[in-house]
C-alpha cells in the first residue's frame, strides 16, 4: 500500500514537533545544572554527531571560503548558542508552559518582521491573529500563577529571557536564508552540517567556562551531581531535537506546502506543554488548554492571511 506524501509530511512535522519537546523539559528534569551548561552540553553532543557528516561532506566543505565559515560560526553563536541559553535560563525560571507558548509565536513573529521589510500585508489583517496569541499567553500566565508553577519574582526575568530566545531564533533562520540564496552552491545538507561543526567549538568552550564557573562543593564539575542522567539526556537531545528532529522537518518541507509547514510548527510547543504536564504528573486546567488552543489558532490564522496576502 503507497502512503501518501501529505500524511507523510505531516508525520513528520509532528515527529520534529515530539523531538523538540525535549528541549523544554530537560532544563527542569536537570534544574539543579546551569542553564549554559545544559545549553553547551546539548551542543557538544550534536557537534560531535556532525562530525561523521562533515566527512560525507568533505569535499563540498572543502569549497567553503573564509567568508562561509565566519558566517556559520555567527549563526551557531546566534540560534544554537544563545537561543539555547536565554530558553534554558527562562525554563528554569518560570517552568515549561509559558516559554513554550511565547517560543509557539515564532511562526508570525518571523513573519512580522519580515512585512516590516517587504510591506507584503496590510497590519490590519494581521492584528486578530496578534491578538488571539496575546490572549492565548495571558491565559496560560494566568494558569502557572494559579497553580503556584509561575514565582512572581522570577516572572519578567523568565518572559524576558524568553523573549531574547525568540529575537534569537527570529534573526536566525532570516539570516540563514539570506546567505543561502546568495550563496546556492553551499547546498543545505552541506551548510547546516558545517554549521553543526561550527557549534562543536563554541559550545566546548562554553561548557568549559560553565563547568569552571560554578565548580565547588555544592556542584561536582565538570559532569555535575548527577553525571549519568546529564551526559545521557545531553546524548538524547543532541540525538532526537538536534539531528532527527532537523531531518523530519527538512522531510516534511520537502512534502508539504511552506505556509502548512509554518502552521505545524505548533507540534513543538504543544509536545513542550503536554510533557511538562506529564513531569508535574497533573493534568492542564481549563485555562492552559484554552490557552494552547489560542495559540494555534492565532499562528494558524496569521499564517493563512500572509498566505492570501
Amino acid at each position: 500500500m503507497t502512503r501518501h506524501p501529505f500524511f507523510v509530511g505531516v508525520a513528520c512535522a509532528l515527529g520534529a514537533g515530539l523531538a523538540w519537546g525535549l528541549v523544554f523539559i530537560a532544563p527542569v528534569i536537570l534544574h539543579d545544572y546551569p542553564a549554559a551548561m545544559l545549553a553547551c552540553a546539548r551542543h557538544v553532543a550534536f557537534g560531535l554527531i556532525c562530525l561523521p557528516l562533515a566527512w560525507r561532506y568533505s569535499s563540498r566543505i572543502a569549497l567553503m571560503n573564509r567568508q562561509d565559515w565566519l558566517r556559520a560560526f555567527e549563526l551557531a553563536a546566534v540560534g544554537n548558542i544563545a537561543y539555547n541559553l536565554c530558553l534554558a535560563a527562562s525554563i528554569q525560571l518560570i517552568d515549561t508552559p509559558l516559554p513554550a507558548v511565547i517560543i509557539g509565536t515564532l511562526p508570525v513573529v518571523i513573519a512580522v518582521c519580515s512585512n516590516f521589510h517587504e510591506a507584503t500585508l496590510p497590519w490590519r489583517k494581521l492584528l486578530p491573529s496578534l491578538l488571539v496569541i496575546a490572549a492565548g499567553i495571558v491565559l496560560v500566565q494566568l494558569h502557572e500563577q494559579q497553580s503556584g508553577s509561575l514565582p512572581e519574582g522570577n516572572l519578567a526575568s523568565g518572559v524576558l529571557l524568553a523573549i531574547g530566545a525568540v529575537v534569537c531564533w527570529t534573526w536566525y533562520p532570516l539570516r540563514n536564508s539570506a546567505w543561502l540564496r546568495a550563496h546556492p552552491q553551499l547546498g543545505s545538507g552541506t551548510w547546516a552540517t558545517a554549521q553543526g561543526v561550527a557549534t562543536l567549538p563554541l559550545a566546548l568552550i562554553g561548557f568549559v567556562l560553565a563547568a569552571w564557573w560554578h565548580d565547588g562543593p555544592a556542584f561536582d564539575a565538570p559532569l555535575g551531581p548527577r553525571p549519568e542522567l546529564f551526559v545521557g539526556l545531553m546524548l538524547a537531545i543532541g540525538l532526537l531535537a538536534s539531528w532527527l528532529g532537523t531531518l523530519l522537518w527538512n522531510r516534511a518541507s520537502q512534502l508539504l506546502p511552506t505556509a502548512l509547514v509554518g502552521q505545524l510548527i505548533v507540534f513543538e510547543t504543544l509536545a513542550a506543554m503536554a510533557y511538562a504536564f506529564l513531569w508535574r504528573g497533573e493534568v492542564p486546567g481549563w485555562m492552559a488548554l484554552a490557552g494552547a488552543a489560542l495559540l494555534v489558532a492565532g499562528v494558524v490564522a496569521g499564517v493563512r492571511a500572509f498566505q492570501r496576502g
